[in-house]
């Protein structure tokens, strides 16, 4: 049969819409970081003009907004448990959310306006501190701390920052410098030569215990009376 009488690929985009758009500008920030992204990147993504995006979406902050709210998800159920267990099934959650996206937990950071299901992550670890005596502000600068915590030890697995702590290429420049410098650093070699090849965390697992730790003195301060 002539290719004139076949049935010609279909083409057809998509109808622009805001999810639409945020779920484009998702995937390019996720397949190629946040500094790919910009309005015309995403447009033509969805081939569409950059002009027809602005009808959606006012700016790029605007756009990174959407994004954010649209990339985090519903906030987990944390079901039941103390207070500790509750804290940890939330961060587990947030840790996976950032390992999916790993640009959120540097767009979420400064002073700008959240979305409501961004919101709602914020309420559901604040209920998780439900019934344990803490003042309103000791539950937020708890909540924060945890949010900084989980994102600072997201940062130390970045390429580049602490090298030693990395895989075995990486760490073998600095161990064979360490072994003719090692006079200089004393501390810091001791305390390598004692790590050995354990995998590390960054300090995630342990700055995570003592912060939780921390917490479980005030709340039983709380529930003393002191």
């Amino acid at each position: 049969m002539s290719k004139l009488w076949e049935a010609p690929p279909s083409r057809e985009r998509p109808v622009l819409s805001v999810p639409v758009i945020a779920r484009a500008a998702i995937e390019l920030a996720d397949q190629e970081g946040i500094d790919a992204l910009s309005m015309q990147r995403v447009a033509a993504v969805l081939g569409f003009t950059k002009m027809a995006l602005y009808r959606h979406v006012s700016d790029k902050a605007e756009l990174l907004a959407v994004m954010v709210d649209v990339a985090v998800g519903e906030p987990p159920q944390l079901g039941a448990g103390d207070w500790r267990a509750r804290l940890e099934s939330f961060l587990a959650a947030l840790s996976a959310v950032w390992e999916r996206h790993p640009w959120l937990p540097w767009v979420t950071l400064g002073d700008r306006m959240m979305g409501p299901r961004e919101m709602a992550w914020v309420e559901c670890a604040l209920t998780a501190l439900d019934d344990t005596g803490l003042s309103g502000v000791e539950k937020m600068d708890a909540v924060t701390l945890l949010f900084g915590h989980i994102r600072n030890t997201q940062s130390s697995g970045t390429a580049g920052t602490q090298p030693w702590a990395e895989d075995h290429q990486v760490r073998e420049p600095y161990k064979e410098l360490l072994e003719r410098h090692g006079d200089r650093f004393p501390a810091l070699s001791a305390t390598l030569a004692g790590i050995g090849d354990a995998p590390g965390d960054f300090g995630r697992r342990f700055g995570l215990d003592c912060i939780l730790d921390g917490l479980a003195v005030r709340i039983g301060r709380a529930a003393s009376g002191a």
